[in-house]
């Protein structure tokens, strides 16, 4: 049970009390080093599944913990973020919360959907039904990078590039999220 691959995701789950301190931490740097360890949890995602399929380590374990991992991660780093630039009374900061709370909401709540959705798939034996795809791996990278960008604010320019890329990862967020839908409607229509 215990591997490579599921020590990373005990890692990137580790990781997340560290984020949350160095995101509150009073100094002008904390941000740029909550980034650095947000992007390393991050990472973590792609290398620890990338290692268990190539060294076959895939276990039951990490099937259930990586993703779990994965929306700790994700979801912890968007309530932070809409905090943030909820709070600042700097035109910049109240301008875009709404820009950044919009897109929070609808992750967050594809998120709980399709992780439900998976599980239900999971109890019917259809788990292989309701598969990462490759819209998936794309809104998971450009939506972490955007988290990125908006932890570590370095200057406007990150800062509004950070908002779009959210955008972007909203709309392929929205997309997957019919995509796993429209592939477990099948098994909702059959009453299952």
């Amino acid at each position: 049970m215990i591997n490579l691959p599921n020590v990373l995701t005990l890692i990137r789950l580790g990781l997340i009390p560290v984020f949350i301190i160095l995101f509150y931490w009073p100094t002008d740097r904390s941000n740029l080093y909550a980034a650095i360890i947000f992007t390393i949890a991050a990472l973590t995602d792609f290398v620890d599944g990338y290692l268990a399929r190539k060294l076959k380590l895939t276990t039951k374990f990490g099937a259930f913990l990586d993703p779990v991992a994965d929306k700790i991660v994700v979801c912890t780093a968007l309530v932070l973020i809409v905090e943030h630039y909820a709070l600042y009374t700097d035109p910049l900061y109240t301008h875009l919360g709404k820009f950044i709370t919009i897109p929070a909401m609808i992750i967050v709540a594809r998120e709980i959907t399709v992780s439900a959705l998976r599980e239900w798939m999971a109890e019917l034996g259809e788990r292989a039904n309701v598969a990462v795809s490759w819209i998936g791996k794309w809104k998971t990278t450009i939506q972490l990078v955007a988290i990125a960008g908006l932890i570590w604010r370095m200057n406007e320019i990150m800062i509004y590039s950070a908002v779009v890329l959210l955008g972007i990862a909203t709309i392929l967020t929205i997309w997957s999220m019919v995509l796993y839908l429209k592939a477990g409607a099948k098994y909702m229509k059959e009453g299952k």
